[in-house]
C-alpha cells in the first residue's frame, strides 16, 4: 500500500479538514494511509499529494465525496454499547412519555453521523419493542451523515452476514429482518419510522427542525476542541426543552460546553441543558 510521507500529512489532513472538518494530526497518520491508500492506488495518483491535487481538480467533486466516504465511514454495529440503549429504555423514553400523557404524544430522535444505519434501526427496534405501536406516540427518527455512501446504504436498510452477526440477537433478526438476494433486509415496519439526510455537522442544520433526543456519539473526538463546541452549541438549539443529548462512553461536555449538566442512571451518563424545565437560555 502507498506510505504517506511525513511531508505530505499536513496539506493531506488539511484539505480533509476543509471537505468534512474531521482534524487528523500526526498520531493519525496511520488512519490516513488506511483509508485512502487503496483509493491513491485506484486513481493512478502515483501519492496522496497526487490524490488530493486530483481532488481539487475534479470540477465534478465525485472524487471529494469518495475521500469524504474513506474517510468517515467507520465502524458500526447494532446495539453499540448496549448502556445507551438501556437509557433509553428504562429512564428517557417513560420519563418523556409521562410527561406528556396529558398532551399530544411525539418523540423526534436524531442520530448523528448515523453511518450506514445500525443505530437508527437499533433506537427503532428497541422502541417497537418497547412501546409496540410507534404511532401511537409519533416517533421520529432521523439519521444523518456527511458520506453519501453511508447515506445511500442506510436508506436501503440492507446487511451483509457479518453486519447482521454484529450486535444483533438471533431472536431480533428473524422478527425484524428478512432474507433477501443482496442480504439482510430491514422490516418495512422499522424501515417506515426513519428518514435519512446528508448533513454537515460542521455547517448550520436548523432545517432538521427539534429532538427530544439526540445520539452524536464518537464523532466530535475527530474535531478540534474549538469545532466540538460549536456543534454542541448547535445541537443545543435542536435540543427541546429537557431533551436529551447521548455522546460517547469516552467523551466528555466538561469545559467545552458549560450549557449543559451531566446526568446519571445506573452507569449511562446524558446531558441535559442546566435551564431545561424552566426555558432556553436567554442569548445575549
Amino acid at each position: 500500500m502507498t506510505r504517506l510521507l511525513p511531508e505530505e500529512h499536513e496539506p493531506v489532513s488539511r484539505y480533509i479538514y476543509s471537505l468534512c472538518g474531521v482534524a487528523l494530526d500526526q498520531s493519525k497518520a496511520y488512519l490516513l494511509e488506511g483509508r485512502l491508500g487503496s483509493l491513491v492506488e485506484e486513481t493512478g495518483s502515483g501519492n496522496f499529494t497526487g490524490l488530493v491535487s486530483r481532488a481539487k481538480a475534479d470540477s465534478s467533486r465525485a472524487l471529494d465525496r469518495r475521500i469524504v466516504d474513506a474517510i468517515t465511514t467507520g465502524e458500526s454495529l447494532f446495539f453499540r454499547d448496549t448502556a445507551p440503549f438501556d437509557l433509553l429504555r428504562h429512564k428517557i423514553v417513560p420519563e418523556w412519555i409521562d410527561r406528556q400523557r396529558s398532551g399530544p404524544k411525539r418523540i423526534r430522535i436524531w442520530s448523528a453521523a448515523c453511518s450506514t444505519g445500525q443505530e437508527v434501526y437499533s433506537i427503532a427496534i428497541l422502541l417497537k419493542e418497547l412501546l409496540g405501536d410507534p404511532d401511537r406516540y409519533g416517533i421520529r427518527i432521523m439519521g444523518t451523515d456527511i458520506s453519501d455512501a453511508a447515506v445511500a446504504r442506510a436508506s436501503r436498510g440492507v446487511f451483509n452476514d457479518i453486519d447482521i452477526s454484529r450486535g444483533l440477537s438471533g431472536p431480533l433478526r428473524e422478527k425484524y429482518f428478512r432474507r433477501t438476494a443482496g442480504g439482510w433486509q430491514i422490516s418495512d415496519q422499522i424501515r417506515a419510522m426513519a428518514s435519512f439526510q446528508k448533513v454537515n455537522l460542521m455547517q448550520d442544520f436548523s432545517a432538521l427542525g427539534r429532538f427530544e433526543i439526540v445520539f452524536c456519539r464518537n464523532v466530535a473526538i475527530y474535531f478540534t476542541e474549538r469545532d466540538r463546541g460549536a456543534l454542541f452549541a448547535r445541537i443545543e438549539r435542536a435540543l427541546e426543552p429537557e431533551g436529551c443529548l447521548i455522546i460517547g462512553a469516552m467523551e466528555s461536555l466538561s469545559g467545552i460546553c458549560p450549557q449543559f449538566e451531566s446526568k446519571r442512571h445506573l452507569r449511562s451518563v446524558f446531558y441535559q441543558l442546566k435551564t431545561a424545565g424552566a426555558g432556553r437560555p436567554v442569548k445575549s
